[in-house]
């Protein structure tokens, strides 16, 4: 004799009525190869959620499964790209066609980059995380890019005080001296007491997030990460050597940055490409002087686009 098993969120209805905005699962792990524009696929060891409404007031609930298998088979037959996430949301619905309207997936992960360094051209391995979120609403589809940039900045107010302690200690140490050689300055300029202050700099993070259109087929992480860091000029770096690390200074020393500052610059980047839909974008400097961080949020501005 067989015995059928019993199947709960077929069999039974809701203990109490309503409908719900996501139901799912949340950081499956998995390893993805995902699609990239300017690189080879890449595996990547992925957190993913996978998420469905439910629409049914009286259904008791999805079928979790489902989602899972999905995401399992593209993860073992198939590359994560524009294409793939668009058939995996449809999976979604389809697989829930009388209970769900809408899906969402997310897709977290490192991405590795290969960078060279400033000067001696030695290389290393830079982590980026990224996040690629897709959504389906009724047949509206939005795919999402989102990466986390490490960089850089030196604060102006604090490197124009130093100055000021520089000219300070310049006027104390040559002001009994009618006549002043080159040589003399020079050589005071190379002690601790000629630099008698430094501005202060910190770690800081560029997240952008962008919308993309159906032009692309690979996601461009790598043309997003490149236009952050052209941009704002101090990508914090992997293998150096003491020439990379004076490059290193001298980029801090020109391109002095409040957060607001860095904002504009690389919202102005933003803006010169019609790679993207639309932009978010949260810039993070991680004070050295303060406790807290300084922050600045702007968006590309567009009508019913992100907002800040």
């Amino acid at each position: 004799m067989t015995t059928s098993m019993p199947d709960i969120a077929n069999h039974t209805t809701a203990q109490t009525e309503g409908t719900l905005d996501w139901v799912g699962m949340s950081n499956i792990e998995m390893p993805v190869m995902v699609a990239s524009k300017d690189q080879a696929e890449r595996m990547v060891s992925a957190h993913i959620d996978a998420f469905v409404n439910l629409k049914e007031a009286q259904a008791k609930g999805i079928h979790m499964s489902r989602l899972y298998l999905l995401i399992d088979e593209l993860s073992t037959s198939n590359v994560l790209n524009y294409q793939s996430l668009v058939s995996l949301l449809d999976g979604f619905i389809s697989s829930h066609q009388e209970l769900s309207d809408q899906a969402k997936v997310q897709f977290s992960f490192d991405y590795h980059l290969r960078r060279k360094s400033l000067i001696s051209g030695k290389e290393g391995w830079k982590a980026y995380p990224v996040i690629i979120t897709g959504f389906l609403n009724k047949g509206q589809l939005t795919i999402e890019l989102t990466i986390d940039v490490p960089y850089s900045s030196t604060c102006p107010c604090s490197a124009a005080l130093a100055r000021q302690l520089i000219q300070q200690a310049f006027q104390d140490k040559f002001a009994q001296q009618s006549e002043l050689a080159l040589t003399d300055i020079h050589d005071w300029l190379g002690t601790t007491e000629g630099i008698v202050a430094t501005p202060h700099s910190q770690r800081s993070v560029a997240e952008v997030k962008v919308k993309l259109n159906s032009s692309i087929s690979e996601f461009p992480i790598t043309e997003l990460v490149d236009l952050i860091e052209n941009s704002l000029k101090t990508p914090v770096q992997a293998a150096v050597k003491r020439e990379d690390e004076q490059e290193f200074a001298r980029l801090n020393g020109q391109n002095l940055m409040f957060c607001e500052d860095a904002a504009r610059r690389l919202q102005h980047s933003m803006n010169q490409t019609d790679k993207f839909d639309d932009f978010w974008l949260r810039i993070n400097h991680l004070e050295s002087l303060h406790a807290h961080d300084a922050v600045s949020v702007t968006t590309k501005g567009i009508e019913g686009g992100y907002q800040p």
